[in-house]
């Protein structure tokens, strides 16, 4: 006998129910790890970042995870390589930070990767959409989602980095900040602070090149992760404490299903 279209669905959401109902009784879910934060990294490896400016990028985020004095942590983070719009890789998953010996574990995954994208435009925008969803069912839970951008360039492709960032902060990211890594660029600090900085007490680090990276990146982590006692490098020459906009109490359970649509911008170069 052929159903008629209501029946079948009618039947199938009763299958589906009593399947997610077995399913529930059968696999407890499972519990979420409560942090203070939960940090995600995202790293630049454009086409203008060569091997060398990679490399010093990679060993100041090593260097950070393995001098910071991190006795008594507690949160978790991710490392993601972004380029070009649909250029973006997470090459760390979450991790649980508590210690020294958790940190200096997550600096040798990191110390390990490899560029996985060989070149690309620059699309910090397409970065954060990508990080966005990662925090949802990441095995963590706190009232604080801090997205951390570091780059050598303004945006030339992929979503618009503004409105990425506010879907970011709408969808329950408390705070987005950045560090550009200054050099070919005018006013490259400026353009983070306008466009990727959010959120209450975010924040905008300028490193003086790349070989000055480690000492910046070293001193946000600190910042970020409210850890005392680490000075400033003189590296740093920009600092924006400006909080843009309000953030969200917390993700979990916030982010909206359907993302913001990539409008592609291409530039020469």
């Amino acid at each position: 006998m052929k159903l008629a279209p209501t029946s079948i669905k009618s039947l199938a959401v009763g299958m589906i129910a009593a399947s997610t109902l077995v399913a529930s009784l059968g696999s407890p879910a499972r519990a979420q790890i409560s942090v203070n934060q939960e940090l995600s990294l995202l790293v630049d490896v454009s086409g203008s970042v060569d091997s060398t400016e990679f490399n010093w990028q990679k060993t100041g985020y090593v260097n950070a995870f393995n001098n910071i004095d991190f006795t008594g942590a507690n949160f978790a983070a991710n490392f993601i390589y972004w380029s070009g719009a649909s250029q973006q890789q997470q090459a760390v998953g979450w991790t649980h930070i508590t210690d020294n010996a958790s940190a200096q574990a997550f600096a040798s995954l990191i110390a390990a990767t490899t560029r996985p994208i060989g070149g690309g435009l620059t699309a910090p925008g397409s970065a954060i959409n990508f990080a966005v969803p990662l925090f949802q069912n990441n095995g963590f839970d706190s009232q604080k989602q801090i997205i951390d951008v570091s780059g050598d360039g303004s945006q030339n492709n992929g979503a618009s980095t503004a409105t990425a960032r506010d879907n970011a902060l709408l969808a329950g990211v408390d705070q987005i900040n950045g560090l550009p890594i200054l050099g070919s660029e005018a006013n490259l600090a400026q353009w983070y602070q306008n466009n990727i900085q959010g959120g209450a007490g975010s924040f905008t680090i300028a490193a003086n090149g790349f070989a000055n990276f480690s000492d910046t990146i070293t001193t946000k982590i600190t910042r970020e992760m409210e850890i005392k006692g680490t000075p400033e490098p003189t590296s740093i020459i920009s600092l924006f404490a400006l909080g843009t906009l309000g953030a969200a109490s917390t993700l979990k359970g916030k982010l909206k299903s359907s993302q913001s649509s990539e409008k592609e911008t291409t530039k020469a170069g």
